[in-house]
């Protein structure tokens, strides 16, 4: 599927070590892009960008957003800043609203500070889904939001009201792209705070039975990479003056519920490993702060944006899987 892409261009990634920001990175090396990364690997991995170090329009910078002389330093030449860097995770944030509120507040008003100084064209932020907290509003549309339901999820809407006061008293061109449960290449199935569908994959993989959280019924709008890939593109380089200043969701349009997930990764994964069909799926309590159900409405992102999302549930996962067989095996 083919879309403008940014090229020939100086990028800023924060967090570009993470599973979102490497392959942001990796895209834009494909497009003859400097690419600046800055991370300080508190959840990025440095395999991640491990091949991008040989390149020369590749560079590194171990730096954390909650140091303004960091922030600053990277953004010296920088058109274009596309921010990644954050402590994801309602679990996490809940366990410790501190770093939580550190990192994503006070690094992410720091980005905003060096972005202003150094006149970048635009600011393209990670938003989140999280955002639309009690609201039972089906699908979410950009402009309903309720009550935030986790620390993650305030510091999430901050960044949002933060954005929109730095283009009103500075005219900082900010777009925020609220992520609707990422998945795909380089994700991370290890840790506490492990995303689900790495989680499930490598469980599945070592015939260890999964553990659903509740009945199975919750549903998400899984969002496979290269759809935010190009979400990032889209709002980096738009035109269109009804984008400014807003946020998008990023996603697909349709929600699954973990059962039918759970039934596809078996299914895709079965085709490498027959005996992974048979592995029982266990179920357990739900958990605090989950939000039973989530589905975007993308009309805003394909009416302003021009987006067409190019990889549907079924889509993403059979290429996420295959990546997860030959990269995630122990």
């Amino acid at each position: 599927m083919s879309y403008q892409k940014i090229s020939n261009t100086k990028v800023l990634v924060t967090g570009g070590a993470g599973f979102i920001g490497s392959n942001l990175c990796e895209d834009l090396l494909k497009n003859n892009n400097q690419v600046v990364c800055l991370d300080n690997f508190s959840t990025g991995r440095r395999i991640n960008i491990e091949e991008f170090l040989k390149n020369p329009n590749f560079k590194l910078i171990e730096g954390d957003i909650r140091h303004l002389q960091d922030c600053n330093s990277a953004m010296q030449g920088v058109q274009i800043v596309l921010q990644q860097a954050a402590l994801g995770s309602v679990t996490r944030s809940i366990n410790d609203p501190i770093t939580t509120n550190s990192v994503n507040v006070d690094g992410f008003l720091n980005m905003l500070v060096a972005a202003r100084d150094a006149k970048v064209k635009r600011f393209v932020y990670a938003a989140s889904s999280s955002t639309y907290g009690d609201s039972e509003t089906l699908p979410k549309v950009e402009e309903v939001i309720g009550k935030p339901l986790s620390p993650y999820a305030v510091t999430k809407y901050v960044n949002e009201l933060y954005a929109h006061v730095f283009g009103l008293n500075y005219g900082l061109d900010c777009i925020g792209l609220r992520y609707f449960n990422v998945y795909g290449r380089r994700q991370d199935p290890n840790g506490a705070y492990a995303a689900v569908i790495p989680k499930f994959t490598m469980m599945l993989m070592a015939h260890e039975s999964p553990q659903i959280n509740g009945d199975g019924t919750n549903s998400r709008d899984f969002t496979y990479i290269d759809n935010v890939i190009q979400m990032n593109h889209l709002a980096a380089l738009t035109s269109n003056t009804k984008a400014k200043a807003q946020v998008f969701n990023t996603a697909v349009g349709e929600r699954a519920d973990l059962n039918r997930l759970l039934h596809l990764l078996k299914k895709y994964l079965s085709v490498y490993d027959a005996k992974i069909a048979g592995v029982e799926i266990k179920y357990g309590p739900d958990r605090k702060g989950d939000i039973p159900h989530s589905l975007a409405s993308i009309d805003k992102a394909i009416k302003i944006l021009n987006y067409k999302p190019s990889h549907t549930l079924e889509q993403g996962l059979k290429e996420a899987t295959e990546w997860y067989w030959k990269n995630l095996r122990e």
